[in-house]
């Protein structure tokens, strides 16, 4: 698996990238937000690690900018944050990381991190699972997702990785309700460190995508004091 790492701090870079190899990752380090487009493009790496606070373009349009790359491999996103942060941080989630991880962290946290997100990743290469309902249509073995419009036509929905798999696993089961805790477990790992309400903001994304009225969701919906569940008859 291969992992770049967007670092302008070179001590802390090269520590991540000496423990991952370690681990039995292959890694590559840049240090600008610019070089990480060029090296984005050219290396194609599975996961990035990707500092909120680099030269040039910042974590966050960097972000943004691999988001807006479909032709490329749907890369994991892992944003480095400093403590004082917390506003960054659900705007880095909304921009399309999957999870972040604040500084001073442990690099035995980093790797934990990261191996969760590896672990999603072959998990979803042994599924081969259709799930269809009234307006959507997911294909886990082609992982695309998409809309059926009135015609019966399809138009195919543009979701990150977490998006995609947030959306699968509410059409796994609809009518379910997830609490924050179970979603973690499923999409992160038993092995999650962070604040749960990063669930929240994945929520708030994939709703601007999937429904007619985000403010008044559809089909993925609120469950005061329990969590979410997803409403769409099956067919």
């Amino acid at each position: 698996m291969e992992i770049l790492i967007v670092e302008d701090e070179v001590e802390i870079a090269q520590l991540i990238q000496l423990y991952l190899e370690k681990e039995g990752f292959s890694c590559r380090h840049c240090s600008d937000g610019l070089s990480a487009l060029q090296v984005f493009q050219e290396y194609s790496p599975d996961v990035i690690i990707l500092d909120l606070k680099i030269p040039g373009l910042d974590g966050l349009e960097v972000c943004t900018r691999i988001r807006q790359q479909p032709s490329f491999k749907d890369p994991y996103i892992l944003m480095l944050t400093a403590k004082g942060e917390e506003n960054d941080r659900i705007v880095g989630l909304s921009t399309g990381a999957d999870d972040y991880v604040v500084k001073p962290f442990s690099l035995k946290e980093l790797v934990a991190r990261v191996r969760a997100l590896l672990r999603r990743m072959r998990r979803d290469g042994k599924q081969s699972q259709i799930y269809r309902t009234q307006h959507f249509v997911i294909n886990i073995e082609q992982h695309s997702a998409s809309r059926i419009l009135s015609t019966n036509q399809l138009t195919r929905l543009d979701l990150t990785n977490l998006e995609f798999e947030l959306l699968a696993t509410f059409m796994s089961d609809p009518g379910r309700v997830w609490n924050r805790t179970q979603l973690i477990e499923k999409l992160w790992g038993s092995d999650f460190y962070g604040d749960e309400r990063v669930v929240d903001t994945h929520i708030a994304r994939l709703r601007k995508k999937i429904e007619p009225d985000p403010a008044n969701p559809t089909f993925v919906k609120t469950v005061i004091g329990v969590g979410y569940k997803f409403e769409d008859q099956v067919i």
